[in-house]
């Protein structure tokens, strides 16, 4: 490696806020740790907004740290006021199980697991939290918290005007508990997280001074956004997940494809790993050339999510779609019933590539919706049943229309 970890993480982009940075920096630059990165078991897949961590992650074990992926089993059943404005609803041990199952599947793809001295490993909190009973629990970490610290949490501040459960205020202190086993158990003395879980984060280091005398430390990143300014995450309905079984890679693929032009440069740094020399000269391009280190950012991180044939296979599916609409069963697909024709308008709305008809006869009469590489532009035109119709609205998004 030519530059220290520390180097990388911050010419990067991904350093945020840190509870002691000369003592993290010496540590990642000189020592080799033991580092956790926890989520909980909301859904079955990680997305793309998880993946700023994540990434981090990725380059501390390259860099020969050790990582902990925890999947939250425990704090999953509470839910995280973090970021929200109300309580998450009760999922059931099937969901459960199926949702943890999905995690573990996303972070074998980012980490390596084994049994080297810096493979990862996994663990699921409930393993340590099941054997608490409330009384064991108040008893044993009780006196570690105060409601005045817990109630200065900006997470807690936000909630409390909508009705925080007393569940909810629970979830810190299990979080922070998570911590000190991590500690106890496998020396861990660093806890990687997004910028939102900073203040549960922070009960952990407290927690683990108080009950052990010992400095553990939280290393933030920052949240990645939308072009409008929103949080990418499953809540907005804006997420894109990495397991193929939620999002095919080849719409993995353009979504990286179609990146804002001036998050390109930051895209490249934080989900990708090429050099930060080759970005420079990369971040340079305009015009045409730009859309050529967009495709380059779009294999890259696809690359690192599902292999490198599924990233040429996406590659080879966008450009044989944008060079002539050929069919591809790379293209995302849904099947639709349909006995008789339909209005363009009606078509379009009912296979949800619009919300609205106003919103579908705007595009047609633009000139921007295609049926099997025919340009619409007549309102009126009907649509046919045969065994498959591919739709493109307008030049970088396509839906294979498999009729039933």
């Amino acid at each position: 490696m030519t530059k220290t970890l520390f180097e990388e993480l911050e010419q990067r982009g991904f350093i945020n806020q840190c509870s002691n940075m000369d003592a993290v920096k010496d540590l990642l630059n000189n020592d080799k740790i033991v580092v956790y990165l926890g989520s909980d078991p909301t859904a079955d897949s990680l997305h793309v907004g998880h993946l700023v961590p994540v990434m981090m992650m990725r380059w501390l074990q390259k860099y020969g740290h050790k990582p902990i992926a925890l999947v939250g089993g425990a704090t999953g059943r509470i839910g995280d006021p973090s970021g929200r404005d109300s309580g998450r609803p009760i999922m059931t041990e099937e969901v459960l199980a199926k949702n943890i199952a999905g995690l573990k599947k996303s972070f074998s793809k980012f980490f390596k697991f084994g049994d080297a001295k810096n493979d990862a490993i996994m663990v699921d909190n409930y393993d340590w939290m099941k054997g608490y009973s409330h009384l064991d629990f108040l008893a044993q970490y009780g006196m570690d918290f105060t409601v005045p610290r817990m109630l200065s949490m900006e997470s807690v501040k936000k909630r409390l005007e909508n009705g925080m459960t007393f569940l909810e205020f629970n979830y810190m202190t299990f979080q922070a508990v998570d911590f000190l086993t991590l500690y106890k158990e496998h020396n861990c003395v660093l806890q990687l997280c997004g910028a939102d879980q900073w203040g549960n984060s922070i009960m952990g280091v407290e927690l683990v001074r108080k009950k052990c005398g010992k400095e553990v430390y939280v290393l933030s990143t920052a949240l990645i956004t939308d072009s409008n300014g929103n949080k990418i995450g499953k809540s907005a309905g804006n997420a894109v997940w990495v397991n193929e079984d939620k999002t095919s890679p080849y719409e993995y693929y353009q979504y990286f494809r179609n990146t804002p032009d001036d998050l390109v440069e930051k895209f490249l740094k934080i989900f990708t790993e090429i050099p930060l020399e080759e970005i420079a000269e990369l971040s340079k391009k305009q015009g045409a050339e730009l859309n050529e280190v967009k495709k380059r950012l779009a294999f890259a991180a696809t690359e690192i999510a599902h292999g490198t044939a599924a990233a040429k296979e996406a590659q080879d599916a966008a450009a044989a779609l944008f060079g002539g609409g050929v069919n591809s069963a790379n293209v995302p697909s849904i099947d639709f019933k349909m006995s008789t024709s339909m209005g363009i308008i009606d078509f379009l709305v009912a296979i949800k590539l619009f919300d609205s008809k106003s919103e579908a006869r705007r595009m047609v009469e633009q000139g921007g919706i295609q049926i099997d590489g025919e340009k619409i532009s007549d309102k009126e035109y009907i649509v046919a049943p045969k065994e498959s119709i591919m739709v493109q609205r307008g030049k970088k998004v396509f839906l294979k229309v498999n009729i039933k």
